[in-house]
């Protein structure tokens, strides 16, 4: 079983790390993974993406044209990935940024206020750690002990007087998904 996940939003947001923790995680579960980053010179404040595909198997190309779930941060993402999310795959919006509607009827959608909820765990360069909690558990693919392990075995390693604030925005995307409806 392979799948792609798009984390997409503006530079700054920590996406990147997201998607590298994300990484991290479905290799402590013994997956193959790649971790493609992309970002353009404006890095922060410009758009930044970054693709992981985790699979059981041998990965056979890192071109993904169907993603099974997107965690889009900004309207630019909605806009630019939407379309590549497979039927039945998961979409997770952040609120707090995202506020138009999604014209497509085949998704699972999770709105949640991620920028708020990174302000109130401390720092709006949490927002994408808030995803990545809602992402983990709406999607189910990375159990989330395994996941907060990976996340804070990333943080420690450079910056271990920020762990309490990302775990508390990991949580925080936790939670929130067992409060919004997931919407098709």
């Amino acid at each position: 079983m392979e799948r792609a996940t798009v984390f997409a939003g503006f530079g700054g947001q920590g996406l990147l790390f997201a998607g590298e923790a994300l990484a991290h995680a479905a290799l402590a579960q013994g997956m193959e993974v790649l971790w493609i980053p992309s970002y353009g010179p404006e890095m922060r404040g410009g758009t930044a993406n970054c693709t992981v595909i985790a699979s059981n198997v041998p990965i056979g190309s890192p071109v993904v044209d169907r993603l099974d779930a997107a965690v889009l941060l900004n309207p630019p993402s909605l806009t630019k990935f939407l379309a590549m999310v497979a039927p039945s795959g998961l979409v997770i919006l952040n609120d707090s940024l995202i506020t138009q509607a999604v014209e497509r009827s085949d998704l699972r959608l999770v709105r949640v206020g991620c920028t708020e909820l990174a302000r109130a765990a401390g720092a709006e360069r949490l927002t994408s750690i808030v995803a990545l909690g809602a992402l983990i558990a709406a999607m189910g693919f990375i159990d989330v002990e395994t996941a907060r392990g990976a996340l804070s075995a990333m943080v420690e390693r450079k910056h271990p007087e920020l762990l309490a604030g990302n775990l508390i925005a990991f949580d925080a995307g936790l939670a929130a998904v067992a409060t919004v409806a997931v919407t098709r």
